[in-house]
């Protein structure tokens, strides 16, 4: 009985640590596919970078389980990833489309003929995360970790700061579905967004919520794991919805990159 049990807890243990990716391999397929991203929100990834850091970064206050430590590691090279092709994607398709960058763009741009200069960094929220270079966001999750971890790095010693800080990572988490619930209503569809992708974010996030509650996770691992199956299954319902009720898309007059996926 003991190997299997430890087969068990082996097996239990790798499906945590790449489980959370797998979601995700459809949805890369359909999209290297059809060239299209367009139902694809990339504020997904937007989400797990900042939640996936958050938890590695709770990890130095309050040491969880190994496999949760590695499927944030697993899971931030996965969101990169996913990241670089949308961004590929996009760029091939928008022709003539001025170019956004988190950081200053260059005098001379080989694409475009003489784009405006701009300060350091482009906060402009009307293009935030809608950038036209991979490196742009290599830059933004770069920032982000430094500027965290140095925060925690002065508060590590306070309790109250690394409970918030679990707290933020897993709840973060939990909103991962919100921003495609968002894009699937802003389309009135759920077109080019993947279903299995869908299903197997449901069927993943139930048993990582038993796996937290069975192993005794830190509180706010299983109370954002419940929230996060709630969300999946409203995706679902949306999916029924406009399959069987179609509903009329929304026009959209914003500039054009705001009436894409990405």
């Amino acid at each position: 009985l003991v190997p299997a049990q430890q087969l068990v807890s082996w097996g239990a243990a790798g499906a945590m640590v790449f489980g959370g990716v797998v979601p995700y391999i459809p949805q890369y397929r359909d999209i290297r596919r059809t060239q299209n991203a367009e139902g694809f929100s990339t504020y997904v990834c937007l989400v797990l970078l900042v939640a996936n850091i958050l938890r590695i970064l709770f990890w130095f206050g309050r040491r969880f389980e190994s496999p949760l430590l590695w499927q944030s590691i697993i899971m931030i090279i996965t969101m990169l990833l996913m990241l670089k092709l949308c961004t590929e994607v996009r760029v091939s398709n928008e022709l003539n489309v001025k170019r956004r960058s988190f950081a200053a763009a260059d005098s001379k741009d080989e694409e475009i003929k003489a784009p405006p200069k701009r300060s350091y960094l482009d906060f402009d929220l009307n293009y935030f995360w809608h950038w036209s270079k991979f490196t742009d966001y290599v830059q933004c999750v770069l920032t982000f970790t430094g500027v965290t971890g140095y925060i925690t790095y002065l508060w590590l010693d306070s309790s109250l700061f690394v409970e918030t800080l679990g707290f933020l990572a897993v709840f973060t988490e939990a909103m991962l579905g919100v921003p495609q619930l968002y894009r699937n209503y802003q389309n009135r569809s759920t077109e080019g967004m993947s279903v299995k992708m869908v299903l197997m974010w449901t069927s993943g996030d139930t048993f990582k919520t038993v796996y937290f509650i069975l192993n005794q996770a830190p509180f706010q691992f299983s109370i954002c794991g419940l929230l996060q199956v709630f969300v999946d299954i409203a995706i679902l319902l949306q999916v029924y919805l406009y399959s069987y009720y179609p509903q009329k898309p929304v026009s959209h007059t914003a500039h054009p990159a705001s009436t894409k996926a990405l």
